[in-house]
């Protein structure tokens, strides 16, 4: 019989079906003395299902296949999805981003929105199925009841956080919640995004009551009681947005501004009194504001090489992705004004001055302080541009690098741990909460809660930004640009405009960049903003489309419209 669910599935079920296969690996590092008892070549269910170390190693495994943004996945180079948008460029994988920037992501070519049937590292069917395999298994197992529930709760977040992932990209998917034999009829067709959210906001309440307040160290990473709420709040979050809510039900943003109230009202989190730190190895789990992360141990396996990956090359460093000129002209002036306005103090030949402290540890701009001299983007000759020792294709396309997430003191400079450091990467954290409740409230029309709660994260230590007193659309303006500027590079910029219905807007502006010119004769700099890349969004673009391989093997699933 012809196996015709999405391939995706099956590829990987090929992979992982027999349960030795799935452990094997966890196992063969954290539960030595069982391996010695029972030959590997003939390992039970019950050697597994029934031993306390290889269930929670299992469940570990689950985690580790969670896409995150890090990856330096498949020729799509760092952090795709900032790529994808008007935040960032990746030079050395424009040919595959450009297709999509120019709205021309087809059944054929998803690029790095291929989360269905995309490389074994950037696919939420890999945790789904693990999640299923688990849930499946620890059934019958002869473990305590307290752990068997709390595990249970862990996989039910993951799968969670997977189908959630999975529907912000394509809309409704398949609903599969057992696991499937090689021999299975694989023939399902896509269930639509209310069902596949009522699932996912079940799971979540099922989930809470058993999921601890907090782990010890060595469990950074696992599911906390409020992690599962993050991801209920997020998820709550997009189903009321226009997207998702055309009648604009405003029920579904009650929900959404209760779940997030309640992460709120745990009292557990805080916002970090140092911004930069909080991307970085010093932050992570060492702050009160992360409520759930992807840590990363570069010395067991590297993976993620962010200081050489982020650098500019006159540090050695890769410099994949580069901020555009229309991410920074968004950063206000300290006092609080857009650049554009009157009054702001903007000076188009000295432009970085003056502005959101979030700036000068988001972007590295030419003259910024950078370890031990300054960040010099200008040509002809600066370190840091084409005309550097380094080669030019390294160089930054548009005379910015990213600042947030590098740690200063390290080299950059090589590949392995010595070069790089290992930051946790942040699913949610606090500072999203404060403006998810923030946006609810104001679809809600309570303007004075909606200023509050953006008026905290303005107010955090080490920004301080003047607050906002605006109201009615502008109000909604500085909540959306509060986002784009708090929450930069997070991989959130990608959602929200698609979610607000503003992407035919934003995402059709042409991408811009600085270019800075220095006389050789007497030092003096020259400033301009000049055209870099055309993009475009399409209507039908809202959506990812289905890959057609999934298409061409299960004739159940309906490709999205426009594709």
């Amino acid at each position: 019989m012809k196996n015709t669910i999405l391939p995706s599935i099956y590829n990987r079920l090929r992979k992982t079906i027999n349960l030795l296969s799935l452990v094997s690996v966890v196992i063969l590092s954290a539960c030595a003395e069982v391996l010695e008892k029972t030959p590997i070549d003939s390992y039970s269910d019950a050697a597994v299902w029934d031993d306390a170390a290889l269930i929670q190693a299992f469940a570990n495994a689950a985690y580790k296949d969670i896409p995150f943004g890090f990856q330096n996945v498949n020729g799509w180079r760092f952090m795709p999805y900032a790529n994808m948008t008007d935040e960032a460029n990746s030079r050395n994988s424009a040919s595959n981003i450009q297709i999509i920037i120019n709205g021309n992501a087809s059944s054929s070519y998803l690029g790095p929105m291929d989360v269905w049937t995309g490389p074994d590292d950037w696919t939420y069917w890999k945790p789904i199925n693990q999640a299923n395999i688990f849930l499946d298994k620890i059934q019958n197992s002869s473990i305590s009841e307290e752990l068997k529930s709390e595990l249970s709760a862990e996989m039910k977040a993951v799968r969670a956080y997977a189908y959630f992932k999975f529907i912000s990209h394509y809309g409704g998917v398949p609903l599969i919640t057992t696991p499937f034999n090689l021999g299975d009829e694989f023939r399902v067709a896509r269930n639509t995004y209310d069902e596949i959210m009522d699932f996912i906001v079940a799971e979540l309440d099922e989930a809470i009551p058993d999921l601890p307040l907090d782990y010890d160290a060595s469990n950074d990473g696992k599911v906390t009681k409020g992690a599962a709420m993050a991801i209920k709040a997020r998820a709550l979050l997009y189903a009321a947005s226009p997207l998702n809510n055309p009648e604009n039900n405003q029920q579904k943003w009650q929900a959404a501004a209760d779940a997030s109230k309640e992460i709120i009202d745990l009292g557990m989190y805080a916002l970090h009194d140092d911004y930069k730190a909080l991307f970085t190895v010093d932050g992570g789990y060492n702050t009160e504001e992360i409520i759930w992360g992807r840590p990363l141990n570069i010395n067991v396996d590297i993976e993620a090489r962010v200081e050489r990956l982020l650098y500019p090359n006159g540090w050695l460093g890769f410099g994949h992705s580069h901020p555009l000129q229309n991410l920074v002209d968004d950063f206000e002036m300290e006092n609080g004004l857009k650049i554009e306005e009157e009054g702001s103090g903007y000076d188009p030949q000295d432009p970085y001055i003056n502005r959101d402290p979030r700036f000068y540890n988001t972007i590295l701009y030419d003259g910024a302080p950078f370890k031990e001299r300054t960040i010099e983007t200008f040509t002809p000759g600066g370190q840091d541009s084409p005309d550097g020792f380094e080669s030019a294709w390294n160089a930054s396309e548009t005379s910015y690098y990213i600042r947030k997430f590098v740690d200063e003191a390290q080299c950059g400079c090589t590949s392995n741990e010595a070069g790089s450091s290992s930051p946790t990467w942040i699913w949610f954290r606090y500072g999203e909460t404060l403006l998810n409740y923030a946006e609810a409230m104001y679809r809600l029309g309570d303007e004075a809660t909606a200023k509050e709660y953006v008026n905290k994260v303005r107010s955090r230590p080490g920004v301080e930004m003047p607050l906002i007193t605006e109201s009615g659309n502008e109000l909604w303006g500085r909540i959306m640009q509060e986002r784009r500027v708090e929450l930069v590079f997070e991989e959130f910029r990608f959602f929200d405009v698609r979610r607000w219905k503003t992407a035919t807007e934003v995402l059709s502006q042409d991408r811009m960049r600085m270019n800075v010119t220095r006389n050789p004769d007497t030092g003096e700099k020259s400033y301009s903003v000049e055209f870099f890349q055309p993009a475009q969004f399409n209507e039908w673009n809202y959506l990812a489309p289905i890959p057609q391989i999934v298409i061409d093997q299960n004739s159940l699933i309906e490709q999205n419209p426009g594709y």
